[in-house]
């Protein structure tokens, strides 16, 4: 109990905050009684209605201001909430403490048990939640106390609760150097390498997560390959009853066969929607699933293949359907893969992007372009900084190479906090052509349908993208949404460059098709990075 000091400042600056934060909310509502007031003594609020005419533009005004201090009552309701949230974990992290400091040093190790399990019900109860939900909080709460920074963000309610979970739950395995790298990452603008773009608390807690296990995959100190090696051992297949005479049904699959699988039955899906198909996509997806699980590859009646089910539901399959049935295909998905160009060589394993998944092994990445997935388009990046290599752009249609740099330079929607992938987006040109917009990579955005008729029927607007970033967006209140960048890393060199010299003639995991990597013009390529590097 000799932290008593740094325990009480760290709850000084809590309630510091908070009441920061109450105050502040506290003046929004006064002046929200202001507003209610209205110009001359009038209520703005009666003038709500279809059937009103066009407004005068002082009630306009007023209106537009209870808007905005209703936004702002949110925001300041977020931070305080966030600030809250630190409390409660302070105090869950505390209680255990306390707890564990009356125990005796001779206790044996059933009593000091017990007292964990009696402290945790007490919790339970105070917070209405289950013993398993106050065992997580606690949990959580404790990890948070190992990442300061983490702790200290959500007191200043700069990120929510989900946000510092996500932290908490990523750093599992990684070891407190590397969780203190990864806080820091993220929440320190003077680390070596800190996150570019939007801040952690700007990003929706899904986009977070993604950012945040994409470089955990880069930096465990356990290598990616050895760690799913391990993982791939546990797929498998789960069956959940469910209410209303429903259930679930999930697979734990390779990311790339998982991926694959999405793709393809989003595929299939969308293309049976049509004017006279009432099922959204949404509800052929699983349709479309269970007709391809369930269908038959032979000609047989329904009615013969139906008696021939029920009679061998036990029954172990032929050997030939045995071996059809076991080998997984190769992915056919229409998907980018990026992948350093020396993981791609062999000579490091570095991590590949799999388009809508995130980082996987290298050795998938050689597989999946040495099995002959043709439709996976393989990226490669500069061995300087990771960014991925140019695309050329010239015409003003769109061709295939600009669609595809499109979506690698964006990963999804552009809109804040849409996770759409990029199957599913539209190009769209930032400013209109016919007001002067070209067809550059900097004037054209991913976005999903939705965002797309939003922005041509509101007054949402994005602002410039670049070749390597995509652009941000400024809400019709005059809000501005941070652009969501990717954070390229310069990728591993080998320990020997002298490597590259024995791969002159094409890795061995590529098919002769693609053998030219490591010759012309990547040969080149290679020469000249061997050249520039320091």
């Amino acid at each position: 109990m000799g932290n008593g000091a740094g325990t009480n400042a760290g709850a000084a600056v809590v309630m510091e905050g908070i009441r920061a934060s109450v105050g502040a909310l506290d003046a929004l509502f006064l002046e929200e009684a202001r507003l209610d007031v209205g110009p001359a003594g009038s209520s703005p609020a009666a003038d709500f209605g279809p059937a009103v005419p066009a407004a005068p533009d002082p009630v306009v005004d007023v209106l537009q201001r209870k808007i905005d201090n209703r936004l702002e009552r949110l925001a300041v309701v977020a931070r305080l909430e966030a600030q809250l949230a630190a409390a409660k974990a302070r105090d869950a992290a505390e209680i255990l403490e306390l707890q564990h400091a009356m125990i005796p040093p001779n206790a044996s190790l059933q009593d000091r048990s017990f007292q964990e399990m009696s402290i945790i019900e007490e919790i339970a109860g105070v917070l209405t939640v289950s013993s398993p939900a106050a065992g997580a909080l606690i949990t959580q709460a404790r990890q948070l106390r190992s990442l300061p920074l983490a702790l200290d963000a959500l007191s200043a309610g700069t990120i929510s609760w989900q946000h510092a979970k996500i932290l908490a739950d990523e750093t599992h395995s990684l070891g407190p150097a590397g969780a203190a790298a990864m806080a820091a990452h993220f929440l320190d603008a003077d680390a070596p390498h800190p996150a570019r773009g939007a801040a952690p608390g700007d990003l929706v807690p899904s986009r977070f997560r993604a950012k945040v296990r994409a470089w955990r995959e880069r930096h465990h100190p356990e290598s990616l390959e050895k760690r799913h090696a391990k993982a791939a051992a546990d797929r498998r297949m789960e069956y959940s009853p469910d209410r209303d005479g429903m259930a679930w049904l999930s697979l734990y699959l390779r990311g790339d066969t998982a991926s694959a699988i999405w793709n393809r039955t989003t595929a299939l899906a969308r293309g049976l929607q049509g004017p006279n198909e009432s099922r959204t996509l949404t509800q052929l997806r699983p349709d479309t699933a269970a007709a391809l699980l369930l269908s038959t590859s032979d000609t047989r009646s329904t009615r013969d293949t139906a008696h021939e089910d029920a009679a061998h539901a036990n029954a172990a399959p032929a050997e030939g359907d045995a071996a059809r049935l076991g080998k997984v295909p190769a992915p056919k998905a229409d998907v980018l893969v990026t992948v350093p160009v020396f993981s791609l060589l062999g000579l490091t394993d570095e991590p590949a992007m799999l388009d809508g998944y995130g980082p996987i092994p290298a050795s998938t990445a050689r597989k999946l372009i040495a099995d002959g997935a043709t439709s996976f388009h393989r990226v490669l990046v500069d061995p300087r900084d990771g960014a991925p290599l140019e695309i050329g752009r010239t015409s003003y249609r769109l061709t295939k190479a600009m669609k595809q740099a499109l979506r690698l330079r964006d990963g999804k929607c552009t809109f804040p906090g849409c996770n759409n992938r990029t199957s599913d987006n539209e190009a769209d040109h930032l400013q209109a052509w016919h007001h002067g917009g070209t067809t550059g990579i900097s004037n054209l955005a991913q976005l999903c349908p939705k965002h797309h008729r939003l922005k041509h029927n509101s007054r949402w607007k994005p602002t410039p993208g670049t070749k390597t970033q995509p652009p941000g967006w400024t809400s019709p209140t005059g809000r501005h949404y941070k652009p969501e960048h990717h954070d390229w890393e310069p990728p591993q060199w080998p320990g020997n460059p002298a490597q590259l010299q024995a791969v002159r003639g094409g890795p061995p995991c590529c098919p002769p098709e693609i053998a030219y990597i490591g010759q012309s013009p990547a040969e080149d390529a290679i020469d000249k990075f061997l050249h520039a590097r320091p």
